[in-house]
């Protein structure tokens, strides 16, 4: 992250499975959800279980660049919100990948089930003038594209 409260962030589809030979560590366990699913113009609020640890996180409008804050909270509050949700919860494995200087993030959807597969990868750059190398296994780039972001994806599919 750039800076307390700001988040810049690109985002890619992943278009083949070169990413795995590159992971470091395991992957970690996701579940989140939104109580506000933001759009063009709004922010959104997310809940996100990950392992023994869980986050509250408020972020703007935007694409590239946004303001995000991210707060730790207990498990337990975690699970008690992500039942409010109106939204579908999404689960999804993630994975790190160190390439070119920097650590990309691949996350591998699998609930809802409609988005099982499918696999997107993102870099958190310090500028947003930063123009990282890019790996052969990305895709298209889907910064700014709402139907990419995670909020997104929860807000078009029916809850589960």
């Amino acid at each position: 992250m750039a800076g307390m409260g700001i988040e810049i962030e690109r985002k890619f589809l992943v278009a083949s499975a070169g990413w795995r030979d590159a992971v470091a560590g395991q992957g970690v366990r996701m579940r989140q959800g939104y109580l506000a699913a933001g759009g063009p113009d709004q922010p959104s609020v997310r809940i996100r279980v990950a392992g023994e640890q869980a986050w509250l996180t408020v972020k703007g409008p935007g694409g590239k660049v946004r303001a995000e804050f991210e707060c730790p909270i207990p498990v337990a509050d975690a699970e008690a919100m992500l039942a409010l949700s109106p939204f579908a919860l999404l689960g999804k494995m993630r994975f790190e990948v160190p390439f070119g200087g920097h650590v990309w993030t691949v996350d591998v959807f699998d609930a809802p089930a409609p988005l099982a597969g499918l696999t997107l990868a993102e870099i958190e750059l310090d500028d947003a003038e930063t123009e990282p190398a890019l790996p052969g296994w990305l895709g298209e780039e889907v910064t700014g594209d709402p139907r990419y972001g995670n909020a997104g994806l929860a807000t078009f599919l029916a809850r589960e």
